[in-house]
């Protein structure tokens, strides 16, 4: 069977507040084409359908669209909510378009229930995990403590008691929205840490034939069976180096997993330079780079004039500029921003509280308590993001 692999579509995003609406339609007409190009059986959408709950009318017009040409090509579709996704509205209608083909998998409590799609040598049983939010789905997976293995392990028992009820032949595809341990990320993704933690041990996913994962935006091997996609487009300029593609999934007779790496189309390369302003402007190594994208980092050590406009002269198409002059890193007027950059939210609390109490540090319980409030903060905004 082929299987091809997507995720992390983020319908509605913008790039620097440059639309990328009609970036979206290519990479659909792209998928369309590939599917039809390569004779796909299945397509799966491992989460971020959309970029945020509430998606503008724009995005949702790209969407139906995609459903209805996949549904006239008669290949059936599997889709899952993603973090950025509210599961509640992406899930409307999915008995009535599952009729069409098209596969929502949105509600927790239905992660064992598969769709199952025959081939020349028996069923593929595919298993959608919606992105599970540990503190919302806690009690529906009976779990002590809500945490992202947890719920996650507890959804993987419930597929594979459901997989051992079926026929040996069976073979297995699980599409989940997570941050697995070995995956890179990039700036682009929403953080989803829960009490410290985010990844979770690829182990989680053991006993089925190949896993769809979404939410990481860099399409990557965590191992044979266990995949990332990615986004079909840079979201981020952390993702200039990326390559963006879909996997192209081959499921043999036996389970076995045979991946190959199809490319999408890219609107406009990513370029990040760095350095001072005059040399950016006269370098002809850069000549490449004026039709990019650009991230423009200047380390001047004094602030030139007008540098967003000198810039736009060379290159017509730069989004963001930052300033890092070059200064030794023990000097004192190194910026409050380079000295959290790469921290995150609770190394920085921790370190704000030993300064005011004048170098004593936090303790254990101590340390409990912030985690606990980062978490509860984070919650409540995806409750409410949702609930808009």
């Amino acid at each position: 069977m082929k299987i091809l692999h997507t995720s992390d579509w983020h319908l509605g995003r913008s790039f620097h507040r440059v639309s990328l609406l009609e970036a979206q339609a290519a990479y659909l007409d792209h998928l369309v084409a590939t599917v039809r190009d390569h004779e796909v059986d299945a397509v799966l959408v491992a989460g971020d359908v959309y970029d945020r709950a509430v998606p503008p009318l724009s995005a949702v017009q790209l969407f139906d669209d995609a459903l209805h040409r996949l549904a006239e090509a008669g290949v059936p579709t599997v889709m899952i909510s993603g973090n950025h996704d509210s599961a509640r509205r992406l899930g409307v209608g999915a008995g009535l378009i599952g009729r069409a083909g098209i596969h929502l998998r949105t509600d927790p409590a239905h992660c064992a229930t598969p769709v199952v799609i025959p081939d020349a040598h028996g069923d593929v049983a595919f298993y959608g995990l919606p992105y599970l939010e540990p503190a919302l789905v806690k009690e529906e997976f009976r779990v002590e403590r809500a945490g992202h293995e947890a719920v996650l392990s507890a959804a993987m028992d419930r597929v594979r008691a459901d997989l051992a009820t079926r026929a040996g032949s069976t073979r297995s595809v699980v599409l989940a929205h997570a941050f697995v341990a070995g995956g890179e990320p990039s700036d682009s993704e929403r953080d989803i840490t829960v009490g410290g933690v985010a990844a979770v041990p690829a182990g989680v996913f053991d006993g089925v034939d190949y896993v769809a994962l979404g939410h990481l935006h860099g399409s990557q091997t965590v191992s044979e069976r266990v995949r990332y996609s990615g986004s079909p487009l840079a979201y981020s300029f952390s993702e200039s180096d990326h390559r963006k593609t879909m996997w192209l999934i081959d499921l043999d007779d036996t389970g076995a997993v045979t991946a190959e790496r199809i490319d999408c189309p890219v609107p406009r390369p990513l370029a990040r330079l760095v350095g001072r302003l005059d040399t950016l402007l006269d370098d002809p190594a850069l000549d490449r780079h004026e039709h990019s994208w650009v991230e423009a980092t200047l380390t001047d050590p004094a602030r030139p004039a007008d540098p967003m406009a000198r810039l736009v002269e060379r290159f017509p198409h730069t989004l963001a500029l930052a300033f890092e002059p070059e200064r030794d890193p023990q000097d004192p007027r190194t910026s409050y921003a380079e000295r959290l950059r790469g921290r995150d939210d609770q190394s920085i609390a921790e370190d704000f509280v030993a300064h005011v109490r004048g170098g004593y540090g936090i303790d254990e319980s101590e340390r409990t308590v912030l985690r606990g409030a980062f978490d509860h903060v984070r919650v409540d905004d995806s409750v409410r993001e949702v609930n808009r």
